[in-house]
């Protein structure tokens, strides 16, 4: 179930708890939770709607401008029923504690067999510690960049990389991975001795919603933590090729939810 950044911001901040899709079915039940940018959401209530009963209630609980905006949203696929959606805010994601958590020799011993059994799955061979090596070696390096240096496809790279951050091993960011503190100590438990690496950036990471464009211009203008962010103001940030209205826009939110804003505002 995609749902749009702004929404999901929305969410979090309990401004938005409903969404209507489109659907053959019920594509989620309640219950389920949607690991996304914000943290984890869950399905409270699905239930099938006639779009002529809609209300003003529900597109403003839908995050939707107006009840007319709502209805041209579900105008197309008419043929399928339309679906409420409840939703709520569930937490963070728990893969962002588990990455933190360095692991004694025991959690070592577990991760690496649980390794050894995906590399053992795989119909092209090793590629745990082949990718894991790649990341570490290549911090905030582009995943096509990545994948052509190891002669493998983006996507399938890609579907591997989410597997090792299911066990807290790798950060996704805007561009490229980083190794987790987790996953340090596991490439290190493979060498003769710990790999000498620079210093990890102190601060709060630019939020990966900004997009790549906005995040290399910042990047380049040595902005990569939201402390860095709220020292500058949201026209000279704005004012940087490659920093839209979105990425503007995405960094308040981000800046809010710390309880802090541009300089000036």
């Amino acid at each position: 179930m995609m749902i749009r950044p702004a929404e999901l911001a929305a969410i979090k901040a309990g401004t938005v708890d409903l969404a209507f899709r489109r659907w053959a079915r019920p594509r989620v039940v309640v219950g389920t939770q949607m690991r996304t940018g914000v943290g984890l959401l869950e399905v409270t209530s699905v239930e099938q709607v006639s779009v002529s009963a809609l209300r003003a209630e529900d597109a403003r609980r839908a995050g939707s401008a107006s009840l007319a905006a709502l209805k041209q949203a579900l105008a197309a696929r008419s043929e399928d029923p339309a679906w409420r959606i409840g939703l709520r805010y569930a937490g963070p994601d728990p893969r962002e504690a588990l990455r933190a958590t360095v692991p004694d020799a025991g959690e070592i011993a577990a991760i690496t067999a649980r390794l050894d059994r995906l590399d053992a799955s795989s119909s092209y061979g090793a590629w745990t510690r082949q990718t894991l090596d790649l990341i570490d070696l290549n911090p905030t390096v582009r995943a096509p960049d990545l994948a052509a240096q190891v002669g493998r496809e983006t996507a399938d790279f890609k579907k591997d990389v989410r597997k090792l951050k299911e066990l807290g091993l790798t950060e996704s960011l805007a561009i490229g991975y980083l190794l987790s503190p987790r996953g340090e100590a596991v490439v290190d438990a493979g060498l003769p001795e710990p790999r000498v690496r620079a210093p990890r950036e102190q601060g709060s990471p630019l939020p990966r919603s900004i997009g790549a464009p906005a995040t290399r211009a910042l990047r380049e203008a040595g902005v990569t933590t939201l402390e860095q962010v709220a020292a500058r103001s949201a026209a000279g940030l704005a004012a940087m090729h490659g920093v839209g209205p979105i990425a503007i826009a995405r960094l308040r939110e981000a800046l809010e939810e710390q309880g802090s804003g541009f300089a000036g505002d």
